[in-house]
Parts: structure tokens; sequence; C-alpha cells
């Protein structure tokens, strides 16, 4: 544990809103020089006891001490100037602004005439993006970047302000595994340097790579902690959950060689909006009943192939063809898609899957407000009706269904997603990153309802970035770099290493 002097203790803290408890007589330290996990199901208290130590929210009641001192924080700037940076889950950056105005946002350093020293804010930028691994143009808009290296420039925010505590929020969540080796490069050399990080993930690979200790929390309270070498991910899944969990399933495919293809690709070639081509050579199929993967690093093209099948891209397809139940399919819009029998559900579940202010039951009826209309007006008694029976059958966990569906977990947004997808009864399903930034026991509910389709016959395509999930998920992983499908494998007989291998460009 570091060299075992505290930076940041919480004792006795707990919070509660609206007469729903969050957090119970919390105590949590973090040392200097160690990587402290921080584990738990979506709704544990895990994000706000982040929030209670970056100065986001304030705590009811116990004491916070940084570096042995007592403070109280009234906002983020306040434990910034503690020495305190958060690395959000969710993205904080402003897309019109570059790197490096997002970098310095609110800090901006001057000339002496008054001004903006963009010179030095580039060159402190670029600094702090090398000493990151991270090779990124500091003058490049963050609107043009990926999903993955959005989140390289928070942590690169992050690592600007010099900080002695660092609070990671699912900081892998979005990177590519080479990108997430670059991380743990980083956070190793701020362990050697005494920082304390408080690291939070559902991804016990990492937890066991990176953690020097790990504790679990559940409904608000510490249940269990655990040296590295006590660690493993049963004992803490059983610790989240309060019972023993089946992490992953093996698809038992109902498929059979010779049964439908719900999906044909034959040479696909997209032209994206900025002119790439992407994908741009891609080929496929999905038949009913079986779950397929589709695999690769970031930038492969894994988020361009479904929303171009989706007709969600934008981009417009300049070769190759799409056959859907046997029968040529242009992707025109989500509209026609979702008429022709798909359903999406994409990477980014609070930009592009919900609407956060809007009730539990109109996000989850969304897709289906055409069938419940009777002449041409949806009664809400059949709405809430409809929405009640998904949530009991998903298990998503909520005070009321007219809550803001913002208002619940990202397990349980999560959840509300895929029902909505799932009450089109569709006959293709189609599924970026569904299990981002969920809890355990939401994974372990994600891959059963999965499994339920498939073998109620729709055929799955489900794109991901963890080599475990898509072995232990599907059937088949197709393998995609540079927008082409260079590799399938048969998860039967080829394994995470095998699938590592071939994202990279090792097909032996």
């Amino acid at each position: 544990m570091g060299d075992g002097v505290a930076l940041a203790e919480l004792a006795g803290v707990s919070k509660t809103y609206g007469g729903v408890r969050a957090l119970g007589a919390v105590d949590f330290t973090a040392a200097k020089g160690e990587v402290h996990a921080l584990l738990g199901e979506n709704g544990a208290g895990k994000s706000t006891l982040l929030k209670i130590l970056s100065g986001e929210v304030a705590a009811g009641e116990g004491a916070i001490r940084i570096a042995g001192e007592a403070v109280r924080f009234a906002r983020p700037a306040d434990a910034r100037r503690a020495g305190v940076a958060m690395i959000h889950q969710e993205l904080d950056l402003v897309p019109a602004l570059s790197v490096a105005e997002n970098v310095f946002l609110g800090r901006e350093p001057h000339t002496r005439g008054g001004t903006i020293d963009r010179r030095r804010m580039v060159a402190a930028t670029r600094e702090v993006l090398e000493r990151s691994g991270v090779d990124l143009d500091p003058r490049t808009p963050v609107e043009r970047l990926r999903t993955g290296e959005q989140q390289l420039v928070t942590i690169a925010k992050a690592l600007s302000l010099d900080a002695r505590i660092l609070l990671m929020d699912e900081p892998t969540s979005a990177l590519s595994p080479r990108e997430v080796e670059r991380l743990f490069t980083v956070i190793d050399q701020l362990r050697a340097d005494g920082a304390a990080i408080v690291y939070v993930s559902h991804r016990m690979d990492e937890i066991g790579r990176v953690a020097d200790r790990a504790t679990v929390l559940r409904n608000g309270e510490v249940v269990a902690e655990f040296s590295a070498a006590e660690l493993t991910a049963e004992r803490a899944a059983e610790a989240m959950v309060g019972r023993p969990v089946h992490l992953m399933f093996r698809a038992d495919s109902v498929s059979e060689p010779d049964q439908e293809d719900v999906l044909r690709v034959e040479d696909l070639v997209v032209r994206s909006r900025a002119g790439r081509r992407e994908p741009d050579g891609i080929s496929l199929t999905v038949r009913a009943g079986e779950i397929v993967g589709v695999a690769g690093l970031l930038g492969a093209g894994r988020t361009e192939l479904l929303e171009t099948l989706y007709g969600a891209s934008g981009g417009k397809v300049v070769g190759g063809r799409i056959f859907l139940r046997g029968k040529e399919f242009r992707p025109r819009s989500p509209r026609r898609s979702l008429r022709s029998g798909m359903a999406f559900v994409p990477e980014d579940r609070r930009i592009a899957g919900l609407a956060l202010e809007h009730s539990v039951v109109a996000n989850t009826v969304l897709s289906i407000v055409e069938r419940l209309a009777r002449f041409g007006v949806v009664p809400g008694r059949r709405e809430r009706a409809v929405a009640g029976e998904e949530a009991r059958r998903l298990g998503v966990k909520l005070g009321s269904l007219a809550d803001p569906v913002g208002s619940l977990s990202g397990g349980n947004q999560q959840k509300v997603v895929l029902g909505r997808a799932l009450l089109t009864e569709p006959v293709l399903l189609l599924l970026d990153e569904p299990t981002r930034g969920v809890d355990v026991g939401a994974k372990a509910e994600i891959y059963r309802l999965l499994g339920e389709a498939a073998r109620s016959g729709v055929g799955v395509l489900l794109a991901s970035s963890e080599p475990a999930e898509l072995v232990g998920v599907c059937d088949r992983v197709v393998v995609l770099r540079g927008g082409r499908s260079v590799h399938e494998l048969d998860t039967a007989s080829a394994g995470e290493a095998e699938l590592l291998a071939a994202s990279m460009g090792d097909v032996r």
C-alpha cells in the first residue's frame, strides 16, 4: 500500500439524496504511491464517493482529510487547489474547442498584455500529451477526434494539473488495448512519483493489473476489502452483488450452417461525410440465432460499420452490397432500418441512445409508439404497462417509471436502451459496446438477454473492445483493421490471445 501515508481519507462519510441513502458512514483511504480500486455495482455509491472527494457534491456527515488536514470542499475548484483531479467516465470536453483549449479551459496562460498565450498553451499541452504517450496535435478541434482519443484528452487534462490525488472513473472505457497499456504505463509512473490514485473500473483484468488494494461497495456501504494478492474476479463479483455470479456465458448457438442468413455484407465500402472510405471492404454474415462479434483496435471501423448498417452514419455506400433476410438492402435512414427489422444499441447511450430528461416510460416505448397508438393517440396506461413489464423483465432498478431516465445508474440506463431495442422484435440486433461502463451484475443480465434473443432466432452483431466479452459471448468473431475485415475466428477453438493478435495484425 504505497508507503502507508494517507493522502486522501474519508471517515464516516454519508450522503443522502431526497431520502435515498447513497453512502452510509463510509471509511476509505488512498495512500501515497498506491492505486486503490473502488468496486461495486452501478448505484453502489462509487460515483458519489468520487464526487465528494472531487468537490462536486458536499458530504452530509463525516470528515474528509487531505494529507492529514481536514478539508471541506464547496466546489471542484477547491478540490483542485488541494491537489485532487478527477477523470470522468462521461467526457467533459467542449467539442468546438481545440485539444489545448480543452486541457487549459478556465486556467489559460496569459501574455503580459493580458491576452491568452496560445503558443505557451499549445506547447504545454504537447508536453503533457507526450508524457501520456498520446500522439495528437494540440490544435485539433476535439469534435474531429474519435471517442477513444477524446478520452485520452480528458486524462491529459487531469495530468496537466500535477495533482497528487487522481480519481479515475472508468478511464479505459473507450480505449484500445494499446492505449490501455499506454495509460497503465503512465499510472505506474504516477505511483512511483508518490501520487495516490483511486481507480474505478468494471474490468477485473485491469484491476488485477494496476491495483494495490480494492474496496467493494454495496448499497452505499463498504462490504469487503482485498489486497492485490487476494483479489479474484469471482470473489469481487460475489462481494459486489452478494451472491455468486456467472460473469460470462458460452452462447450455445441454435443456428445451423444451412440456416437463413439474417445479414450478409459483401465487400462493403462507404464514403464518409469527411470523404474517407470507412468501411473500406467489409464482408460478414450473421445467421438467425447466431451472435457474431466485431473486433478491432480503435479506428478499425467497428462503430462505422454498425452505424452504416443502421443508416445512422451519414455516409454513402459506394461499393459492395448488403442483404437483409435474403433481399438487397440500402440503409438510407434509422427509421427505414427499424421498419425493416433492425434494432441498434449505440456506443454512447447518453448522447445517441437516450433522451435523458424524459421519463423511463418515454424512453422505453420510443421505438414502438406507432404500434401502441390507437386512432393516432397513445394511451398513457398502455405505455406504462409496456414499460413496466419490460423494466421487470430486464431487472431495471428505479424509483418510478415517471423518473427521468438520466436519474438511473449507467447499467440501468443501458438496460432501458436494450429493452427498447428488443421491444421492436428485431430480426437483427446491432450492439456497439453494450456493456461499456456497466457493473458486473448488469453485464451478466445483458449477456443473459442476448442469449435469450439468439435462442428466439434473432441474429446479433456485437461490436466490443473487450476480447474476453467477444470470446465468451459470441459464436464467431470478425476482425476489422483499417476499415476492412481481415480475419474470422471461431470462438469454440480460439481464445483472447488469438483474437488480440489478429486485431494487431498477427493472423498466424
